[in-house]
């Protein structure tokens, strides 16, 4: 077992822990033992240990608790997330299967399956058939911790499950907020460095903006509570029916839901070069790391405003992040979270080549990340018809959203933070390159 002190300075080597986590990551494990240091802050322990492995009394502050005197609050389990990192989940049956079902229901239809296995054996009291870590909250008295703020705030009793993701510079935890019997409460999105609760506060306004507009084709969740705690940006979310059984999407009603989106701060028509767009996005590339791609990608950028003459484009708004595991088509429609990539002044259509190409890029598909973003240009005609943008003003369109898709990542230090394809080198830059020069 492992003992993490809430406190960097006390927290003891990675070494020891549960096999399953090990299976995962080291990298996972240091992220897991980092945020339950500010989410049970001290003089709060965290006891990691094999399932069914005793766990010692855990002490903080010189006072202790024996493990089979904690508060069914206070203990969580660790499950296969999957093919993802494991979730922290409530030991609750109940709380612990809707959990694990719906932190997977965005997977294929094999992830899906298993996912939906693991859900069965929790909620049935067959919790030793699936293999899994314990994780126990020791919490002295009087200690602020997450859990007693969002209770605080929620006004009502709540469990609390964790899902971190995949190693990438945006990743934070996400709380699921159940009942314990397992009913959904909310979500609670945790900036803990400054790209992360900048996004968390951009999420925020722009929820806000769009809960105040009549949307007809999306629903978007319900800003219930934004506030810091210890130096954390906190944002409590209202919780998507996203369990629902799933409805077809066609691609038309997709469009048309993009095509809200995208109109919500209202349309601007006007050339690109010169733009407030291009302004923007040159300034944020030059604030992004010095390096060979940085160059790169400036001189790309330079001569798409070259040759860009007296070209014209619309400009409206976008999601900034329109992929099929952020959103859900249900019996109440469609229901579309993650807005912390919300931005509006771009070119029309950016959602609908988003959307394209992280289907494309996604890991079971197995194609060329290289390759698929070569043929961006090439298919924007044809994705951005039903958004009215002429085949010249798409081609350019696609070229753009590449620029601003490599400069995000470069931005937000994606490579060092070891996301997948977080280098636009390998794969981006030589798309635009390649399009810039046919310019």
């Amino acid at each position: 077992m492992t003992v993490w002190r809430t406190g960097r300075t006390a927290s003891p080597p990675l070494d020891g822990g549960p096999a399953l986590l090990l299976a995962n990551g080291q990298d996972w494990l240091a992220r897991m033992r980092e945020f339950c240091e500010l989410l049970w802050p001290p003089p709060a322990v965290v006891t990691l240990g094999d399932d069914g492995a005793h766990l010692p009394h855990a002490k903080g502050n010189g006072q202790s608790r024996a493990s089979n005197e904690a508060n069914p609050a206070d203990r969580f389990v660790l499950v296969p997330g999957v093919g993802r990192p494991p979730l922290l989940v409530p030991q609750a049956n109940q709380a612990a299967a809707t959990a694990v079902r719906h932190y997977n229901a965005q997977r294929s239809p094999g992830g899906r399956l298993t996912a939906k296995l693991i859900s069965f054996c929790l909620a049935n009291g067959l919790g030793r058939a699936v293999p899994r870590g314990r994780v126990m909250v020791d919490v002295p008295p009087e200690t602020d911790t997450i859990e007693g703020y969002l209770r605080a705030k929620l006004s009502r009793d709540v469990r609390l499950s964790m899902y971190l993701g995949p190693a990438r510079a945006n990743r934070k935890p996400v709380l699921f907020l159940l009942t314990p019997a397992g009913d959904p409460v909310a979500f609670a999105k945790i900036g803990v460095n400054r790209l992360t609760r900048e996004l968390v506060r951009t999420e925020h306004s722009s929820l806000t903006r769009l809960g105040q507009l009549p949307l007809t084709q999306v629903t978007v969740p319900r800003v219930l509570h934004h506030d810091q705690w210890h130096g954390l940006e906190i944002l409590l979310l209202s919780a998507l029916p996203s369990a629902e059984r799933r409805r077809s999407l066609s691609p038309a009603k997709l469009a048309a839901a993009m095509n809200e989106i995208a109109r919500v701060c209202g349309l601007r028509r006007g050339p690109l070069v010169g733009s407030e767009y291009l302004r923007r996005l040159r300034d944020r590339l030059a604030a992004s790391d010095e390096g060979a791609e940085r160059d790169a990608l400036q001189r790309a950028l330079g001569r798409v405003e070259a040759r860009a003459g007296d070209a014209v484009l619309n400009y409206g708004s976008w999601h900034g992040d329109w992929t099929p595991w952020n959103m859900a088509s249900t019996d109440r429609g469609l229901l579309v979270w993650d807005w912390e990539r919300f931005d509006h002044g771009v070119p029309l259509g950016f959602d609908a080549l988003h959307y394209r190409l992280q289907v494309e890029v996604t890991p079971g598909r197995h194609n060329d990340p290289r390759a698929v973003a070569a043929k961006c240009p090439e298919t924007a005609a044809r994705l951005l018809a039903p958004f009215g943008v002429s085949a010249s003003e798409a081609r350019l369109t696609a070229t753009l959203y590449l620029t601003e898709l490599a400069t995000r990542y470069l931005a937000d230090r994606q490579a060092r933070a070891g996301a997948p394809l977080g280098a636009p080198g390998t794969w981006l830059i030589p798309a635009i390159a390649a399009e810039t020069a046919r310019m």
